[in-house]
């Protein structure tokens, strides 16, 4: 039943969550689409009130004129819209997901003794400190070097790739994408809740009271608010990776991901410039011939072929299902099974209780075992290499009953 009400649990955070980030980024990219694409005011009346840029849109059936003011509008409405509930609610629930699965089951989840043998307390405790230590470092650097876009683009690129090298040599392979990603999406609500909305709340306070802004607050919040928009889709890819064992369980996974990351920051930049009236081309181009290049990179090697006889016929693996079913029940019916005792129902539907379910799942038991390594999960059951020859040679052999 604790297994059961954990999945429940995991459920719905992870619905909430998906929920949550589609609101935030949708939000995100509108305001930098409706950013960018301002065009000044026409009417005379318009450009008297301050408005600085307008623009017209239509959508479900309606017609929409945006107006943004640098400074105050005539008449500081009482029903002002603060964006920041949908970046908080994303990493609450984030969170609390990452403290379901990951931090309460840190054995399963975060460890891979063949990466580095850390106790669970240990494991718990790099990961927290790497979500902590990431708005920090993130921070400083921003504080720093803030004067300086373009080296402190540099930087901060330079840190996450340096905290993907980190990460990926302390924890299991998903593990550490998904703590990369969530130490990235916590500096992003971090710069929402201690830089972009107090400094909104300033500026609005000063307006309110017939006074001259700091123009340092918006400064400083676009900058964060900047660097939202172009940590958005690495963070996106990181949070779906779990679900592509070919990624993390890479004995690249480092370059793999950091290769990713700048794909994605450069197909943003794409469409950042293009609301703007400016189409690079070569930025979404490169993305994809990097992407392209991982691919390539990423990919399994082709299972061996059996070996041949003298007179050149196929030679049939001796390796029998019965054989396979005990080490897939040892090592990975804890999960893949109807009754799991590690899980409290048995992943994407997938069990290994019977001989036809086994020859059923052949190719993704060869796939996730042998040809990736990513299964068992951390390899917590302590999946031998020579099990996992024998599975080849089962597979390879025709996956015989």
């Amino acid at each position: 039943m604790e297994a059961f009400i954990t999945d429940w649990v995991n459920l719905l955070l992870r619905w909430l969550h998906v929920i949550a980030a589609i609101a935030w980024i949708g939000e995100s990219f509108y305001f930098v689409m409706l950013d960018n694409g301002l065009k000044p005011p026409k009417a005379a009346d318009d450009k008297q009130k301050g408005v600085f840029g307008e623009m017209w849109s239509v959508h479900g059936g309606g017609f929409y004129h945006a107006q943004k003011y640098l400074n105050s509008p005539p008449q500081m409405p009482e029903d002002l819209h603060w964006s920041k509930w949908k970046s908080y609610t994303t990493w609450l629930s984030g969170f609390g997901l990452f403290c379901a699965l990951y931090l309460l089951q840190p054995q399963t989840y975060l460890i891979d003794k063949t990466v580095m043998d850390l106790q669970p307390g240990q494991a718990v405790g790099l990961a927290v400190a790497f979500l902590i230590g990431g708005w920090f470092v993130y921070d400083f650097l921003c504080r720093m070097l803030g004067k300086n876009e373009r080296v402190l683009g540099i930087a901060v690129a330079l840190f996450v790739v340096a905290a993907t090298y980190a990460t990926t040599h302390i924890f299991a392979g998903r593990a550490a994408f998904l703590i990369v990603g969530a130490m990235m999406a916590t500096s992003m609500s971090a710069n929402v809740f201690f830089w972009i909305i107090p400094g909104q709340r300033k500026s609005v306070d000063a307006l309110s009271k017939g006074e001259v802004p700091n123009p340092i607050w918006g400064k400083l919040g676009k900058q964060r608010s900047v660097h939202n928009t172009y940590f958005t889709l690495p963070v996106v890819f990181i949070m779906i990776s779990n679900h592509y064992a070919f990624t993390y369980s890479n004995p690249h996974n480092w370059v793999i991901l950091s290769i990713i990351m700048a794909a994605g920051a450069m197909i943003r930049q794409f469409f950042v410039l293009r609301h703007a009236g400016k189409n690079l081309y070569v930025l979404p181009v490169a993305g994809a011939a990097l992407l392209a290049g991982v691919a390539v990179f990423a990919a399994p090697r082709p299972a061996p072929t059996p070996a041949a006889g003298a007179h050149g016929e196929a030679v049939a693996s001796n390796v029998k299902l019965s054989e396979i079913q005990p080490i897939l029940t040892q090592r990975c019916a804890t999960c893949h099974s109807a009754k799991p005792t590690m899980m409290g129902s048995a992943p994407a539907g997938v069990m290994f209780d019977t001989p036809a379910e086994i020859s059923q799942n052949a190719q993704r038991i060869y796939q996730q075992a042998v040809a990736l390594k990513a299964m068992p999960l951390g390899n917590v059951t302590q999946m031998t290499d020579d099990e996992r020859q024998k599975i080849a040679a089962w597979f390879n052999g025709g996956a015989q009953q």
